[in-house]
This record gives C-alpha cells, structure tokens and sequence, in this order.
C-alpha cells in the first residue's frame, strides 16, 4: 500500500485552554483511499484525544463535519486527502458561526433561520409514473454556503443563502403562502442583501445551487411587485 507522509495544521480553540486559537501540527502516513474524517479520527486516537470534531454519517448525508479544509468549505468525510494536491492540509472550523471548540462551531444560528414548518420532502425526480413519490431535499445543512457567503459573514441579520433557498423550495412547493414568503424574502432581511458572489453555490456539497433560488427569488418579487 502507497503511503504520503502529510502534515495536518489543525487550529486548535479551547475557552480559556487553548485561547486564543493556535494551529497545532500533526503528522500522519495517508493512503489514496483515506478521507480526511478517517485521519481526524487517528490523530485523535493516536496522538491527541482532546481533538473536537463533529461526525455522524461518514458518507456526506448528515453535514456534521464541514469545517475549512486548505481554506474552502468541504466534507471531512468526502474530502480524499491525496485529492486535495498537498503535503500539507490546514483545517479550521466554517466561518461565520461562533467555535465552540477546534472545529466544531455553534450551528443554533443556521437553523434558527430555517422555518421547521418548511418541508423537507418534495417529489422525486425518478417517479415518472405519477406514484406521488417523494424524496428528501438536496440541502444537508452543513453549512458551508453560510460561511463561504462574505455577506452572512459581515451582517448576521441576513438571512442567508440556506434559508433562502429554503424559502424559496417552500414557495414551489406551497403556493398559498406565496404572500407571506415573498414578503419574508423581500423584507429587511432578504435576497437584497446579497451581493451575488456565488460563493455559496460553488461549494455546496449537495448541488442545491443557493445563488439560483435566489435569483429566482428576486424574479419572482420583481413580478410580484411592492410587497407590504
């Protein structure tokens, strides 16, 4: 089995231990099969077990790992470190959301943007029979759209590209609040704040495309006209 030496600079953040944030350096021996998840987990086994981290699926469903893997958002769990074309792999926790400790940040902002009476279902693209199939929506919530945005960064009354492409899957979805989400959307805290950088969508993990619903968004509001 090949095997890279590679060297991981982790930024390490306890409250009043490790404070203020230090990059910490960890070496390991990395087959072309292994993910960055999978040498999170030995360092912490082997070298240092006070390494935090968050984990759950380990095959990019639930979103839990995202942090800053040599300075863009991604999947420690889909991430190949031989992919990444480095002998050196920097990892610090998403920007934006407050750290509560090495790569781990406070997601309660995310999700608070987030109506929980918006659906998670739609129907799915494989039932071309009209069974009313359904499936789960793209988004995993990881996120890495809220970080890479430079506006959710600067200005934490945006809503943000998660929420937003949300609202607007809802939209599609449930015509007869198309007033009360417009106006969301349109508001103080909307889709005029974004700066359309297209960060969000170039590193979505789930292909939801943030930046496209917002775009929509903004079309809609356009025909729609003033909103209250």
């Amino acid at each position: 089995m090949n095997l890279k030496p590679i060297r991981f600079d982790i930024l390490r953040f306890k409250p009043r231990v490790i404070d203020p944030p230090r990059i910490r350096e960890y070496g390991l021996r990395v087959s072309e099969e292994m993910t960055v998840m999978e040498c999170l987990e030995r360092i912490r086994i082997e070298q240092d077990p006070t390494l935090m981290y968050r984990h759950a699926c380990h095959h990019a469903s639930c979103g839990t790992c995202a942090c800053l893997i040599n300075g863009k958002e991604r999947l420690a769990c889909h991430t190949r470190v031989w992919e990444l074309g480095s002998d050196i792999v920097t990892l610090a926790p998403l920007r934006g959301l407050k750290c509560s400790g090495d790569l781990v940040v406070e997601m309660q902002p995310f999700f608070e943007n987030i109506d929980r009476r918006w659906g998670y279902l739609r129907p799915s693209d494989r039932d071309t029979a009209g069974s009313g199939m359904q499936r789960f929506e793209n988004c995993i919530e990881c996120g890495c759209c809220v970080s890479a945005c430079p506006v959710a960064r600067r200005n934490d009354r945006f809503l943000g590209p998660a929420a937003l492409a949300a609202l607007h899957r809802e939209l599609l979805k449930n015509s007869t609040r198309e007033q009360k989400l417009l106006e969301l959307a349109g508001g103080a805290r909307g889709v005029h704040l974004c700066d359309r950088v297209l960060a969000c969508s170039r590193v979505c993990p789930g292909a939801v495309y943030p930046a496209g619903h917002i775009a929509d968004l903004r079309g809609k509001l356009k025909d729609a006209g003033p909103t209250k």
